[in-house]
């Protein structure tokens, strides 16, 4: 049986993993007949957002224990991650991937990634085993690409149907860092061959959940196929 690594950020789409995205792609992941496992970095997330108000809260949480939400207390610290042991890496979206793996949401392309986040991605495209990234995360990978022999290819969207973020603002800032970006609607996905690596927008472009389902599917099962 395959199994498969995913990567959390926390719980909440302002401030941590999407949880639909995750969900969807922990359920997609079973019903291909492989399984998993949820990781995520033991450390306090950038902030807390009020998912009523928008607004920051006064307090401060642990990635790794808002991470046990989505994954029911299976998850384990980042750096228990051996890449040999499984068979890919999933990276759901949400701002949690642009505010605590990286600091993409607050300095763009100039932004670093964390560096068990970054060792997790480069040694998965070391050993040649996929990477299904969804929404914003190919923005993460394409900056813990920088400055590597990776040519790599992504999507984050497109411009042709309906999206509440700058999709052709993000697709430029991740093309500063030597990364193809490729537009693609919620009906489709990019496979990047050459690096095994596949993309989807999902909330980058405005959908129902139908739809994220739809596209988180879609990915994982060429994760597994690939």
């Amino acid at each position: 049986m395959k199994k498969y690594a995913v990567l959390l950020a926390g719980s909440g789409v302002y401030d941590g993993s999407e949880i639909h995205e995750a969900t969807f792609a922990l359920l997609s992941i079973k019903q291909n007949g492989a399984d998993y496992q949820c990781f995520a970095p033991n450390k306090n997330q950038h902030h807390v957002i009020n998912h009523l108000t928008g607004e920051e809260m006064p307090e401060s949480r642990n990635i790794l224990i808002e991470s046990a939400r989505i994954a029911r207390g299976q998850v384990k610290d980042l750096k228990e991650l051996d890449a040999s042991h499984y068979d890919g890496l999933v990276m759901p979206g949400g701002f949690g991937a642009a505010k605590n793996w990286s600091k993409w949401a607050f300095d763009g392309p100039e932004g670093e990634v964390d560096p068990d986040v970054k060792k997790t991605i480069l040694d998965f495209l070391a050993l040649g085993k996929p990477i299904c990234a969804l929404c914003v995360a190919p923005a993460i990978l394409a900056k813990a690409l920088q400055d590597t022999s990776y040519q790599a290819e992504v999507t984050l969207g497109s411009t042709a149907e309906p999206f509440p973020y700058d999709i052709a603002g993000t697709h430029t800032a991740v093309s500063t860092l030597g990364v193809k970006t490729i537009e693609k609607t919620l009906r489709d996905i990019h496979i990047d061959h050459h690096n095994r690596i596949i993309t989807a927008p999902c909330y980058m472009m405005e959908g129902s959940i139908a739809d994220i389902y739809s596209n988180v599917k879609m990915a994982i099962d060429q994760l597994v196929r690939i």
